[in-house]
């Protein structure tokens, strides 16, 4: 890329570290995105890439129903590269075989009454090296080693976050549903024990009542 045309020296040398990190962050491109999918709704994303470029699309499903979700990949002719039902998570790997504009659509349609969350990483290219002269036969200095090696940590962590931000939404949906639940059978239970309780009530009082008409005489 133009951003990385020139050795790392001279200027580049003087450029503090996390500057470097935060222009090698932005080299690739990529979509994070998280969103609301309705029952019976279908949403779709296009994107333009050029061809011989690799793109993975990851997604999964935080909250809602069965926590599944059908997912169709299209290139710019109408040809489908991927396509699955009902999957509460996936990645896919492929290389743009054309210029154009892919789709990529997400679907609830076989939910009646249950909508979902749905969270997806689009990445297309791929990062390029830290300093233009990585790929060079003479090994790298000190200070571009250091670089390189905070960058793939760096990396590392962010992915290691995004794995665990996604699995706390989704136990908390779980938790929230189940509270739920629990509350609901709590209130049934005390109503029904209301309703027996009332129930013994009554027929204790029918047995005392009965009792007092059997007892009486009749005259000679």
């Amino acid at each position: 890329m133009p951003l990385w045309g020139s050795r790392a020296s001279g200027p580049w040398a003087h450029l503090p570290l996390l500057f470097l990190l935060a222009l090698a962050a932005c080299a690739a491109r990529a979509s994070e995105i998280t969103f609301e999918l309705p029952d019976n709704a279908k949403q779709c994303f296009y994107e333009e890439i050029a061809q011989g470029t690799k793109c993975t699309l990851e997604f999964q499903v935080i909250t809602g129903g069965h926590y599944d979700v059908d997912c169709r990949l299209e290139d710019p002719d109408g040809i489908v590269l991927y396509k699955e039902m009902k999957k509460q998570y996936d990645s896919f790997t492929f290389t743009a075989s054309r210029n154009g504009t892919y789709k990529f659509c997400f679907s609830n349609e076989f939910s009646t009454f249950t909508h979902k969350t749905v969270y997806f990483d689009f990445q297309v290219g791929e990062d390029p090296p830290l300093f233009p002269s990585e790929n060079r036969v003479t090994a790298l200095t000190q200070m571009e080693s250091a670089c390189v090696s905070i960058h793939e940590a760096l990396k590392s962590v962010i992915d290691y976050q995004t794995h665990f931000r996604l699995r706390e939404a989704q136990g908390r949906s779980r938790a929230e549903d189940l509270n739920t639940r629990v509350a609901y059978w709590s209130i049934g239970e005390a109503i029904i024990l209301l309703v027996v309780s009332i129930g013994q009530v009554f027929l204790l009082k029918s047995f005392f009542s009965d009792k007092r008409t059997t007892t009486t005489r009749v005259g000679s």
